[in-house]
């Protein structure tokens, strides 16, 4: 398992920006259709914006058409952490990174992987580190 980030409330909104923060750190969520990530298509890795761990790869990464990055799988199992949300009158499973614990976005049972999943992830929980090589 990974080793957990501690960071006061301070450190965490010197650290990340507004929205990172917003999300991140209050399980806030952006808007459907307007993050960075939703319509990539390069090859690479996504790592969480807060402290840099792998969460997912690229090839786990599909349009489901939610206006939201989603994912099948993470990248490792340990990657990620699931507790039940039941904020918005509404009961859901939040996905949170297992180094920081920051709020990614939550996870569905309609999902096309094996496992049908569907890990919707905020685009500004994540950053992406593009393949150096892709198709090498």
């Amino acid at each position: 398992m990974p080793s957990k980030i501690t960071l006061t409330d301070e450190e965490w909104r010197e650290k990340l920006t507004p929205e990172q923060y917003a999300i991140l750190r209050q399980a806030g969520t952006e808007r459907a259709f307007t993050g960075k990530y939703e319509k990539n298509k390069a090859a690479g890795e996504y790592k969480c914006a807060g402290c840099g761990q792998p969460l997912f790869e690229s090839d786990a990464k599909y349009d489901s058409g939610s206006g939201w990055p989603s994912f099948t799988s993470p990248a490792a199992a340990d990657a990620v952490e699931m507790h039940q949300d039941q904020t918005h009158g509404m009961v859901r499973t939040e996905v949170v990174c297992s180094r920081c614990e920051g709020h990614l976005g939550h996870v569905f049972p309609d999902g096309p992987g094996p496992d049908g999943l569907r890990y919707c992830i905020n685009s500004a929980a994540l950053d992406f580190e593009p393949e150096e090589n892709p198709g090498n």
